[in-house]
């Protein structure tokens, strides 16, 4: 999905943004939320109000890049309920899986 080396760190923003918002509107919610530098080679995820849909802002050395992802079924569910969260990269691609993190199963 992104290119180079791993990302250094990967931060989610679990309450609902706007997803109409683009690259500028995306970038004013990291500097207003995070303390981190957005230029660092981050990866930033955001969530909206159904669930369904994700977007990623990370600079790349070159200019910022946005991914996207809408599920057709379920909910993008993150590991934990806090409003901001550091992901590990094996968690952002669960998460981007649809597969469920944290969460304990009923046995049959």
């Amino acid at each position: 999905m992104w290119r180079g080396e791993a990302p250094r760190r990967i931060f989610a923003y679990t309450q609902p943004t706007d997803m109409r918002k683009s690259f500028q509107g995306l970038l004013a919610l990291v500097q207003r939320v995070f303390t981190e530098d957005p230029y660092s080679g981050s990866l930033f995820v955001f969530v909206n109000r159904r669930g369904n849909y994700v977007k990623i802002l990370a600079w790349d050395r070159t200019g910022f890049a946005l991914y996207a992802k809408r599920l057709e079924r379920g909910r993008f569910v993150f590991p934990n309920s806090s409003e901001q969260q550091e992901l590990s990269e094996q968690a952002l691609r669960f998460l981007l899986d649809g597969i469920r993190l944290g969460i304990k199963r009923k046995s049959v």
